[in-house]
């Protein structure tokens, strides 16, 4: 590709969204979940997703990859429409979803390595499969377990490292993936303040250097505001705010709770 060709497809990404939302509306057994919701993330930003406990934070997530019903609306991520797809279309998208979890996820008793190594399940064939990888993917889980900060622990157990450790081989996992967009819910709801920052950090880093967008879903507003480009706040399973972060504050964000105990421990 020639410089001219990268700068093209630079300047596209920056204009076209890699996920692109309209009037999203997500319904369980009749009951409203979600309502003529509208997102768009683009390639190298971190959006933050704010919410009380059942504001559909989890439910909108879910609706990126087709696990929740789309009952009205459009959903296009990295191109494809979810609520179009077939079961092996799917498949493939959520291959190109890294997701990072509250509670790690990962599989106790095998090693660091290994567990980073799972992220290429999601594209393995048969001998993949039954427990191989390649060198190559070897050494890419390696240089991502170093790029998170962790190499040192590679042939340790998981369950043998602290929650912030677990967390980045969780991330460098959904990495291994090479994925076109990470999802990362309530991400540091079970880490102290200070590893929290890190994690989030590291998050944003991610995002910006390998040009990857970063939906997080958060529950306390300092780390919304000091580790984001954009906060997306639901109430009742509608946007009612959409922004910058550099022009929110925490009065501004005021409207996405019912009550002050919105801003502390409070999940979807």
């Amino acid at each position: 590709m020639t410089l001219a060709m990268a700068s093209d497809v630079e300047a596209a990404a920056s204009i076209n969204p890699v996920v692109a939302v309209r009037g999203l509306a997500v319904a369980y057994d009749r009951t409203p979940v979600l309502r003529g919701v509208d997102l768009d993330l683009y390639a190298g930003e971190t959006v933050a997703l704010l919410g009380a406990s059942g504001s559909g934070k989890s439910t909108l997530m879910r609706s990126l990859t087709g696990f929740a019903p789309i009952t009205a609306g459009s959903v296009r991520v990295a191109g494809g429409e979810v609520a179009a797809m077939r079961p092996r279309e799917l498949r493939a998208l959520r291959a190109e979803v890294g997701q990072v979890f509250q509670q790690f996820n990962l599989i106790p008793r095998l090693s660091v390595l290994t567990n980073v190594l799972t992220g290429c399940l999601h594209r393995a064939g048969a001998f993949n499969l039954v427990g191989g990888f390649t060198r190559e993917q070897r050494t890419r889980a390696l240089d991502l377990l170093d790029r998170v900060g962790i190499a040192h622990k590679a042939t340790e157990p998981a369950r043998s490292l602290s929650g912030g450790q677990q967390q980045r081989v969780a991330i460098a996992r959904a990495l291994m993936q090479r994925p076109r967009v990470i999802l990362a819910d309530e991400p540091v709801a079970s880490l102290d303040p200070k590893l929290a920052d890190s994690v989030l950090g590291l998050l944003r880093d991610i995002a910006r250097q390998d040009r990857i967008p970063v939906l997080v879903s958060l529950h306390v507003l300092p780390l919304a505001l000091a580790h984001s480009d954009r906060i997306v706040g639901l109430r009742h399973g509608e946007v009612v705010v959409a922004a910058p972060t550099s022009q929110l504050d925490a009065a501004a964000l005021a409207v996405v709770y019912d009550d002050e105990e919105g801003t502390d421990e409070h999940h979807d």
